[in-house]
């Protein structure tokens, strides 16, 4: 729409695409407002280009041809900042989001966000359902987890991000999260997708380990047809012939995901590696790489850890990882400060 569009030429043009059986969603910038069109449009697409380009307060209508509409990046070309409790992920500020695979006790919880929180972390991880691959391995706390992920949250001033693993826990888990994170195992789980879509939280939606960069923009679209456009992409490592490390970083779709698509980024180099020993030369050339974010798992004992004990930092290691994030954070013209509570 023009800059100097009036609510009535916008409100006009909306009820003309829908008139024709198309949603359209309204995205309200700073300088003007873009409508994302959606919808099967056979042959008639020009046709209705031309009906409805001479619409008062049009300046102009796109075709997308990425199946992706919503994640588009020219739905919003300078991307999206996602607020969580004033931590602005997408901006300029590198958001670091560090803690326990698991949430295993409160004392333990308690003990590393006080840790994290001190070396520099923006937001506090935890799991407190845990997608396992054996049944017999530990399943997380569930709500007695959040409780204690909350109550770290009023001792640190973190915002907590925690996954959610199926419909059920959704409804538990937004009493008490910040971010709802979907691990690689549910990210084409679209059942899940589509009622995280309905909840206002911001979604963390992690890349399957056997998936495309494309797949991933479809599976952020699922949550954002049904109305949360908050929703951060996740790299986390994908399956290649490689197996000197779990998966294989790709590095790669941090700047392809930015030119395609205008949702934050952010890389969990734990994960991707599953050793600790090259979780820092990850997280370092991510930050590199023109990544948003980054989520480490930080253990205060990982020898005893209940669940990727071998992909975990100790604080100490966690600490002097910051310090390097800042330098090479820096270079890149981003910034990395502390939160305060």
């Amino acid at each position: 729409m023009e800059q100097s569009a009036s609510k009535k030429e916008v409100e006009a043009i909306i009820q003309a695409i829908e008139a024709e059986g198309l949603q359209a969603f309204l995205n309200l910038g700073v300088e003007r407002s873009v409508i994302a069109i959606l919808g099967v449009v056979g042959i008639e697409k020009s046709e209705l280009s031309d009906k409805w380009s001479v619409f008062p307060g049009v300046e102009r209508i796109s075709h997308v041809s990425e199946p992706y509409k919503l994640a588009n990046r020219a739905q919003k070309p300078k991307g999206t900042v996602i607020n969580i409790r004033g931590q602005k992920l997408g901006a300029k500020e590198l958001i670091v989001i560090a803690g326990p695979c698991s949430v295993e006790s409160r004392e333990q919880t308690l003990a590393i966000a006080e840790s994290v929180k001190a070396a520099g972390a923006h937001m506090l991880r935890g799991g407190a359902f845990k997608p396992r691959t054996s049944p017999y391995a530990f399943q997380g706390l569930g709500e007695q987890g959040l409780q204690i992920l909350a109550e770290a949250r009023d001792l640190t001033g973190l915002p907590i991000v925690t996954e959610v693993m199926d419909e059920s826990d959704c409804d538990i888990a937004v009493r008490y999260a910040d971010v709802l994170q979907v691990g690689a195992r549910n990210m084409q789980n679209f059942r899940l997708l589509k009622k995280l879509g309905t909840v206002k939280t911001p979604i963390l939606l992690k890349r399957g380990f056997g998936c495309k960069v494309e797949d991933l923009l479809m599976a952020a679209e699922y949550i954002m047809a049904a109305g949360n456009h908050r929703v951060i992409l996740c790299e986390r490592g994908i399956i290649t012939f490689e197996n000197a490390t779990r998966f294989t970083t790709d590095i790669n779709a941090i700047p392809v995901v930015k030119h395609q698509s205008h949702l934050p980024i952010v890389v969990d180099p734990s994960h991707a590696a599953g050793d600790f020993r090259y979780v820092s030369s990850i997280s370092l050339a991510a930050v590199a790489g023109g990544c948003d974010g980054l989520e480490i798992e930080v253990h205060n004992n990982p020898k005893v850890a209940l669940s990727d004990s071998a992909q975990a930092l100790t604080p100490d290691k966690f600490a002097e990882l910051m310090k390097q994030i800042k330098r090479v954070a820096e270079a890149v013209d981003r910034t990395v400060s502390t939160i305060d509570k």
